[in-house]
């Protein structure tokens, strides 16, 4: 099998298994105890946190740990909106792109439907960047805040996040980016980007699902989703998932030191796979940003085609992969990334996504291109009897 879906998930790297081994067997006191075994627990997610604080270029204390990218998203766009909505109601519109992650999306619905607050959606060029002029545009003096992600799960385009936090900075907006595709392949300084809040996701690191990291710079208010017994500051109730920890910041701190030379490796190979897929199969259409994208996303639209047709074909071919991101699975829709970058819906339902692990090799790529050629040409040519 080779697999190309690293952007849906990851396999737990050995070195995270055993960093993380301890604290689901003897070390499994829980952080909040006084007692051996609790405070152990607790050395553990200190430890975790810094180690975290690190890569990120903040304190530990603006570490809160999650149960993934999308309560760190939900935690971010709600928790911020509604600490600041209580502080001044008149601020009541949170605004985000046309290509958010639903957990972005749907945590600003939510604003909209229970507490009066207004979604306002900046949108993207025909390769899925937002511009910071139409960031400006949509802005007012009662947006509450912004949240951009810094690189999108399906197509793979980055976003110019500081630039555009700079132009919701500069009018006193908290910035928020979701940055669970980003992680392990781009820088995640929150000093150099300027957000004010960021959210990591453990399984797309290496780390094991169930394990997740929010940002939030320390003036920034917050209320909390999830009441109880006030761990994390009082940001995230509930006992924390020490293992959990201990795995995402192994594999932060991992990908944080080998990015440098795996990332442009990667890159090299992403652009040899999409120069042989744009050659070798007619009509073949790449999507998102031609430069600007992450090293690990090649994607693209085959015109005249089925996705979900071309998945089967690959999968029978030993090639996995994916029609865009995996919170959609399932559904008739058309990619509503794809249809905000001007694509129509009949081709929109012809994507497909390549997505890479670090490890990923040129002859995996060589033989999922020649895979690619002969499933699109299949689920054509039936097509046509």
């Amino acid at each position: 099998m080779i697999f190309l879906d690293a952007a849906a998930t990851t396999p737990v790297r050995r070195e995270v298994l055993e960093a993380m081994w301890p604290y689901l067997s003897g070390e499994f006191g829980n952080p909040s105890s006084h007692h051996t075994l609790g405070e152990a627990a607790a050395l553990a997610l200190a430890g975790a946190r810094a180690a975290v604080a690190k890569v990120l270029g903040c304190r530990p204390g603006e570490v809160t740990f999650t149960s993934g990218g999308t309560e760190a998203d939900n935690l971010a766009v709600k928790g911020i909106a509604l600490a600041r909505q209580a502080a001044d109601p008149a601020l009541n519109r949170v605004v985000i792109s046309a290509v958010e992650h639903p957990a972005v999306e749907e945590s600003a619905r939510y604003l909209e439907r229970f507490h009066g607050f207004t979604v306002n959606v900046v949108p993207v060029d025909s390769a899925g960047r937002v511009t910071p002029e139409a960031l400006a545009a949509v802005l007012r003096p009662e947006t509450a805040l912004v949240s951009i992600m810094y690189a999108n799960n399906e197509v793979g385009t980055i976003q110019p996040v500081a630039e555009l936090a700079a132009v919701a900075t500069a009018m006193g907006i908290p910035f928020h980016t979701d940055a669970v595709q980003a992680g392990g392949w781009l820088p995640l300084d929150v000093k150099a980007l300027g957000v004010d809040a960021l959210s990591l996701s453990g399984h797309k690191l290496g780390a094991p699902k169930g394990c997740g990291v929010l940002y939030v710079r320390g003036r920034t208010r917050m209320e909390p989703l999830v009441h109880g017994g006030g761990q994390e500051r009082g940001r995230r109730s509930g006992t924390e998932n020490v293992a959990g920890a201990v795995a995402l910041a192994t594999a932060l701190t991992l990908a944080h030191a080998e990015r440098p030379d795996l990332a442009p490796r990667v890159a090299g190979l992403r652009e040899r796979f999409i120069a042989t897929i744009l050659d070798t199969v007619p009509g073949a259409l790449l999507t998102g940003h031609r430069t600007e994208r992450l090293p690990s996303v090649a994607s693209f639209c085959f015109p005249g085609t089925s996705g979900e047709s071309v998945l089967l074909e690959l999968e029978r071919q030993g090639v996995v992969c994916s029609s865009g991101s995996a919170c959609a699975a399932g559904s008739d829709a058309p990619s509503p990334v794809l249809t905000a970058l001007g694509y129509d819906a009949e081709v929109a339902q012809t994507a497909v996504r390549f997505s890479f692990t670090s490890t990923v090799t040129s002859e995996e790529l060589e033989q999922a291109a020649a895979a690619v050629g002969t499933a699109v040409g299949s689920v054509r040519t039936l097509g046509r009897s």
